[in-house]
């Protein structure tokens, strides 16, 4: 369904269906989260504190003591942690939405809605993920932190910047122009971009040899599973949100062209 400029709703409306459909998305990503991810998490923890233990000589390793929330407390904290973040995502969304809308070639709000939302999947999940894959407790050099987060950010930017050069290589052609040569236009665009910041970012590679490596692949597959969740069940919720405020308004819209 498609909301016309007279029945179009204001921002105020978009946005909060943005960020009910991010909370909403937060939640089932934190379940998923929870049941496929903490129990790496543990796992990877027990793998450190040993090694914690074998490094004090076989004395108390105090991992625990200087935990300001223990396990159980970050556990519960996860739900509260990906629930911000998914409302602060529907809200970005929302915004996107809002000022994107005239410039996306459908007449379906929907289809824009979860257009968008693919976009920042592949953009600012897929190309970062493939780069550089989270890495679980015990994986990672503190001291190349600061490096590894500018990293990771520059990434993410070029990840979205690859989908616009994608958008852009689509409609490049002209108008008569089949179909697969807009395909083949979308897939260069977007693939140059990020061959570029591939090859231009730094490569990371701080895996113990002695780390499990089923371990770190079902974290890794856990975490990549849990942004999947939030997007999928973003976009969806979101155009779900649209559609039924498109319709609620042109209702309203035609029952006062009626009653005038």
């Amino acid at each position: 369904m498609s909301l016309s400029a007279e029945r179009a709703p204001g921002y105020p409306a978009v946005l909060l269906r943005g960020l009910l459909a991010g909370l909403i998305a937060g939640l089932l990503a934190g379940a998923f989260g929870y049941v496929a991810g903490e129990p790496r998490v543990d796992a990877a923890i027990a793998i450190e504190e040993q090694a914690a233990h074998a490094e004090a000589g076989g004395g108390e390793a105090g991992h625990h003591d200087d935990e300001l929330v223990g396990r159980t407390g970050q556990k519960g904290g996860l739900f509260l942690a990906t629930a911000l973040f998914g409302a602060a995502m529907g809200g970005l969304l929302a915004t996107a939405y809002t000022l994107l809308r005239r410039r996306l070639r459908t007449p379906s709000d929907t289809r824009a809605a979860l257009g968008l939302a693919g976009a920042a999947l592949l953009g600012a999940v897929l190309v970062p993920f493939v780069k550089y894959p989270p890495n679980p407790p015990a994986v990672g050099d503190p001291a190349t932190i600061d490096q590894r987060t500018a990293a990771y950010l520059a990434i993410v930017v070029l990840g979205l910047v690859a989908v616009w050069a994608g958008v852009v290589g689509y409609r490049a052609p002209r108008t008569a122009a089949p179909e697969w040569l807009r395909a083949a236009g979308a897939v260069v665009g977007f693939l140059a971009v990020v061959a570029v910041g591939y090859v231009m970012l730094p490569s990371v590679d701080e895996v113990p040899a002695t780390f499990p490596a089923s371990l770190l692949w079902n974290f890794r597959v856990a975490s990549l599973g849990t942004q999947v969740v939030l997007w999928v069940s973003l976009g969806l919720g979101f155009a779900a949100l649209l559609s039924r405020l498109g319709a609620r308004r042109s209702r309203t819209v035609d029952q006062a062209a009626v009653a005038g």
